[in-house]
């Protein structure tokens, strides 16, 4: 049996990433606890708190995990172009 202060922080950080398609570094940030923190409360635990909630937040982070390589690329894009109007 989790405690009930685990048991709400696994069903808000579930609750966030849904409400925000958020990535679990950005909700890791939002509550200030670790991306393995997140990763732990959301693959392990809330399968056992809530299943169908569970199911919802997977379909979320996969398509960020294959979306991130776009965001990478899209980040770096950025980055040269700040440096050439600086430089």
């Amino acid at each position: 049996m989790l405690k009930d202060y685990i048991e709400e922080r696994v069903l808000a950080l579930a609750n966030y990433i849904i409400d925000n398609s958020a990535t679990v570094r950005q909700t890791a940030k939002k509550y200030s606890v670790s991306k393995s923190t997140v990763h732990k409360d959301i693959v392990e635990r809330l399968p056992r708190i809530n299943l169908s909630l569970a199911t919802a937040v997977r379909a979320i982070l996969d398509e960020n995990k294959s979306e991130r390589h776009i965001r990478g690329g899209q980040a770096t894009k950025m980055k040269y172009l700040v440096e050439k109007s600086v430089g």
